[in-house]
């Protein structure tokens, strides 16, 4: 049986793998994501997971690696991790009342073989009108300082959110829909 190793230590990336039943190892990634690249976010997006992936896949001569990123796309805004409470509110304040895309780009790399298959995923979502309380009161819990766009699908859905299309694993962090059809053109034994 070919390792399968999930370059990241993402809970929810390696929740929505596990459900998968496929056995696989979570390994940290190293690679120093730089946001500010001069290229198109859905090429960004899939950049970044080629690093993540790359930079694990280094270290195995025979294993299946998959990376993945996701990040916030809104008039030409890229918003990932806010990490300061200020920073929460003022992504919260600027996806209030606006549709925004959610873009998700995985990677997969077979070392063996050196093939690479590199895709992106786009979801939609608009947030209601939300008010500082309600910003605040969220903010206050810490949950969007390491969450890209400052929020956390899963917990906001229901009070944030108007109206959402698109893959809903993918907005949480790999949409497995188009990740398992991708890795079927691997050999996985």
């Amino acid at each position: 049986m070919r390792k399968i190793i999930l370059a990241s230590t993402s809970p929810r990336r390696k929740e929505l793998l596990a459900k998968t039943g496929l056995v696989f190892e979570a390994v940290p990634s190293n690679y120093e994501e730089d946001m500010t690249l001069p290229m198109p976010p859905d090429e960004l997006v899939k950049f970044l997971s080629k690093g993540k992936a790359e930079s694990v896949a280094q270290d195995y001569e025979d294993a299946i690696i998959i990376g993945g990123d996701t990040f916030i796309a809104f008039n030409g805004l890229i918003l990932g991790k806010p990490h300061t409470r200020e920073r929460a509110k003022e992504m919260l304040r600027i996806l209030s009342n606006n549709e925004h895309s959610v873009l998700t780009g995985y990677t997969i790399i077979d070392t063996k073989s050196k093939k690479i298959v590199s895709e992106v995923v786009e979801a939609k979502i608009t947030f209601k009108d939300l008010t500082e309380e309600e910003i605040d009161e969220y903010v206050e819990t810490g949950e969007p300082l390491t969450r890209a766009g400052a929020y956390a699908i899963q917990t906001i859905k229901e009070t944030f959110v108007v109206n959402m299309s698109g893959d809903y694993d993918g907005i949480i962090g790999l949409p497995m829909t188009d990740l398992m059809k991708s890795l079927e053109l691997f050999d996985l034994d």
